[in-house]
């Protein structure tokens, strides 16, 4: 599996600090980021302190991060990170998180696609909770389901029964997001989302994300899915 460097800049008014790891594409496992000076996790390192901002950046492709307890596998803190270089220009508000001893920074970064696909990351915000969606090879302009990091489930099967609050989509670097879609058991389609592209791309809005969508108020039902289709040209 390949690999690419990871770092996170995070801090308050008062202080900052940057995490970094070689991170492996693909999973969670393993890609936890220590500080630059003393090695330390973010928990060992600044227990109890507060974090109200982040830069998180990657080498090529495209990246997820959290904050999660490793005891109890809470998730305080989760988002996106941007290509070495093509940050936003103010640092992205965060919280305020207050840092538990516990507390570990992890990363979940995909290379970019070959030729005719792409890597897509999708956050996807429910009432039971949120969860990290992907597929690391999308095919270019096809509408496909794509599904949980953890364990490889459909949007129905994670959120049955339960209420879909926001998507936040990004697919890796130049890559032009089409849409999103919301598709039930028989394959009616509930709710369609136009994407764009992000930093580095003409008409880019953010160097984050290429959708953002709040405020939704969508039942989930059993057998649910959720389709991306986007072009890596």
């Amino acid at each position: 599996m390949s690999v690419q460097t990871c770092t996170i800049t995070t801090g308050n008014p008062n202080f900052s600090k940057i995490f970094t790891d070689s991170s492996t594409d693909g999973v969670w496992s393993g890609n936890v980021l220590l500080d630059t000076i003393a090695s330390q996790s973010i928990g060992i390192l600044i227990p109890n302190s507060t974090l109200s901002w982040i830069q998180p950046e990657y080498e090529a492709g495209c990246m997820a991060w959290r904050l999660q307890n490793a005891q109890t596998l809470r998730v305080s803190s989760y988002g996106f990170g941007a290509k070495i270089g093509l940050n936003m220009p103010s640092p992205l508000p965060m919280g305020p998180v207050r840092i538990n001893p516990n507390e570990i920074l992890t990363t979940f970064p995909l290379a970019a696609a070959g030729v005719g696909n792409t890597a897509c990351l999708a956050w996807v915000g429910t009432t039971k909770g949120t969860e990290l969606f992907f597929d690391a090879t999308l095919p270019d302009s096809t509408a496909t389901a794509i599904t949980t990091a953890v364990n490889g489930q459909t949007l129905g099967d994670a959120f049955f029964n339960s209420t879909l609050q926001k998507i936040c989509v990004q697919v890796q670097d130049g890559a032009l997001l089409t849409s999103v879609e919301i598709i039930d058991e028989m394959g009616g389609v509930v709710m369609t989302l136009k994407g764009a592209s992000r930093g580095g791309s003409s008409g880019a809005n953010s160097a984050i994300y290429n959708l953002e969508a709040l405020g939704l108020s969508v039942n989930i039902g059993k057998g649910w899915s959720l389709k991306v289709t986007a072009s890596s040209v």
